[in-house]
């Protein structure tokens, strides 16, 4: 079974679990989320991890555009919604993050570590995490190792990253050519 796929199932991008925390984030942000197209964005942009050999590589990082397939039937506007909620994507698309990105971001962050982590161990994602937390991509990332020291400092540096663009200025913490 695919990473991607494992994700989706039992993993960091659980079905069951991570729109939930998503919904959570938004509500802090946004105010509670009455609009059911929202709820079904929660819990279909990251479907598109399913059958993905990777998380943050070239096809993971296509995860997106899955989930902007099934918003698309609300419209553009609710495409676009879900297509950029992976700073990423948005990034290398030349477009602005949306507000699902800010919830999903911040989501980790809700996340508890005594939850996230043994998710995460079950599926292997961890390996590719712990890989990419030895990168230094920004000056807001120090390298690091161990699981709870990353998983500390991820949801720090997301909470700090929501906090700083939320408010729609510029990213520039994401490198958008993270694989050249």
């Amino acid at each position: 079974m695919k990473i991607g796929t494992k994700s989706v199932l039992f993993g960091a991008h659980c079905f069951l679990l991570h729109p939930w925390f998503v919904a959570w984030a938004w509500w802090r942000l946004y105010g509670f989320p009455f609009d059911p197209r929202l709820w079904i964005a929660f819990f279909v942009h990251d479907l598109g991890y399913w059958g993905k050999p990777n998380m943050d590589g070239p096809e993971g990082e296509t995860h997106v555009e899955f989930g902007a397939k099934i918003m698309g039937v609300f419209g553009e506007k609710w495409a676009d919604f879900s297509m950029y909620h992976s700073r990423y994507y948005a990034k290398t698309n030349n477009a602005n993050p949306s507000k699902l990105c800010f919830a999903d971001k911040l989501s980790f962050a809700l996340t508890p570590v005594w939850l996230y982590l043994p998710l995460v161990n079950a599926t292997g994602e961890i390996k590719e995490y712990l890989k990419n937390a030895q990168k230094a991509e920004t000056p807001h990332w120090k390298p690091v190792i161990g699981q709870k020291e990353w998983h500390k400092q991820l949801s720090e540096y997301m909470t700090k990253w929501v906090d700083e663009h939320k408010d729609g200025s510029e990213d520039t913490w994401t490198n958008p050519d993270r694989h050249n």
